[in-house]
């Protein structure tokens, strides 16, 4: 990996990290890394950092650094980790750049795990053009003249000399020459990697906003699953309060049968008065079993449910038909509603034709939805169809419906909202607000 960047920008922070955070893994300590992350075993960890200058031993910038690298080159392999320092600095540029690559293309070849700080725009490209190597760059804030401390993988690094030397004092007439006495190639290229660098900030702005707005996105789907579950609670208390209020009714009724009974019993009537008490006795009766279908259905035996049986709902305590079985639950239908219930908490009923029962004549509710969509119909058809909606409506005991007219020329809207104001079935009516379809849409509360 060759990290390049300006001074003072965290290349030698950078390789420092790589080096302590191998070793502090091999010792067994904990690390502070993201989770997943994975890190080699290392035999060797060789280092060429810092300026080891010496008058004593006559040593140069070159010199301490090759005398270090010669030190253990020949030793580095596969299992070794390079983390070289300014590497090819302190001699001619020139030479000191064919060195570094020189360098660099022996720990290659012997597979060593090797990071490299470097100026050289020379190494850029070799890491460009070369497998097995790649730039990075360190961030740094030009303004305050920090170091950001991330790492890019992929970019090479700007020096941003020009950019730094103006911050510290350096005048403009002086910078600017200094920025025309560089070649054509190497500005464009500067400029070049200045916009990569923009465009790469962009995309991470972006990128956290979209992150953001997926949390929040989640969130709200948590809130909304939360707020149905509370829904679901609340309308299960409702039904088990009215199946109470049912219970209560049915008890009255009771009541009233065995006083009826005791008059029987007690009073010496004559044969008028008893017929006229049978007569209520029998009434009260059917009334009394006709409410008691919700208090306990009998069973039918059979083995599991399978879809098309009609079942009792226990915690419902209401009637459904089975839809589906998977495993140790069904999926019912229970009115408009489909429910997923353990088999544990489902009774079989008969079947309509297993039914010993006389014929009754029976009455269906019309089953009716809280919107209604005219549009595209003469206000003839519309006002038709409206009038039917709304008596099959105020049969399920719908509160309010939903009538879907849309703007157009107005004159179906004001059709609607005339028939609606004198309609008996309808309380009161309203346009829909900003957000449920405005003037294209009429809200209907039912009497």
């Amino acid at each position: 990996l060759v990290i390049t960047g300006p001074n003072t920008g965290g290349k030698t922070v950078t390789l420092k990290t790589v080096g302590l955070l191998a070793l502090m893994v091999q010792a067994g300590l904990h690390i502070p890394v993201a989770t997943g992350s994975a890190l080699p075993v290392f035999e060797a960890v060789y280092a060429d950092i810092g300026d080891e200058q010496s008058i004593e031993q006559s040593l140069s910038t070159f010199s301490s650094h090759m005398t270090n690298i010669l030190s253990f080159i020949d030793r580095a392999d596969e299992r070794s980790l390079v983390l070289l320092d300014e590497l090819g600095a302190g001699t001619d540029p020139a030479e000191g750049s064919a060195l570094a690559r020189a360098l660099l293309e022996t720990f290659r070849q012997r597979g060593a795990t090797t990071f490299v700080a470097t100026h050289y725009p020379e190494l850029k490209a070799y890491a460009q053009l070369t497998p097995g190597v790649k730039n990075a760059s360190v961030e740094f804030d030009p303004e305050t003249l920090r170091p950001t401390y991330h790492l890019t993988i992929g970019l090479p690094g700007r020096s941003n000399a020009f950019a730094i030397a103006r911050r510290l004092g350096l005048e403009e007439e002086i910078a600017r020459r200094a920025k025309s006495l560089v070649s054509r190639e190497d500005r464009r290229t500067e400029d070049l990697l200045a916009d990569i660098h923009r465009l790469r900030l962009r995309v991470v702005r972006e990128r956290d906003a979209a992150h953001a707005a997926r949390l929040e996105a989640e969130r709200l789907a948590e809130d909304l699953q939360e707020r149905l579950s509370r829904i679901e609670e609340e309308r299960t208390a409702i039904l088990e309060e009215a199946r109470q209020q049912a219970d209560d009714e049915l008890e009255r009724l009771r009541e009233e049968i065995r006083a009826l009974r005791r008059r029987l019993q007690a009073a010496g009537a004559s044969l008028e008065a008893v017929a006229a008490v049978e007569t209520d006795l029998e009434g009260l009766e059917e009334t009394v079993e006709a409410g008691a279908v919700g208090a306990g259905p009998r069973a039918r035996p059979s083995a599991r449910p399978r879809p098309g049986d009609p079942v009792w709902v226990k915690p419902l305590r209401t009637q459904g038909e089975v839809l589906s079985v998977e495993g140790e639950k069904a999926e019912v239908q229970v009115g408009p509603a489909r429910v997923r219930v353990e088999l544990a908490q489902l009774v079989l009923q008969p079947h309509l034709e297993e039914k010993a029962e006389p014929s009754r004549l029976t009455y269906e509710v019309p089953r009716a939805e809280t919107r209604l969509d005219l549009r595209g119909r003469t206000v003839e058809e519309a006002l038709e169809r409206l009038d039917r909606h709304l008596d099959a409506a105020s049969l399920a005991g719908l509160p309010w419906i939903q009538i879907v007219h849309g703007k157009g020329t107005g004159a179906l809207r004001r059709a609607v909202r005339d028939f609606l104001r004198t309609h008996p079935l309808v309380a009161s009516h309203r346009p829909g607000e900003e957000g449920e379809g405005g003037e294209g849409v009429t809200f209907a509360t039912l009497a």
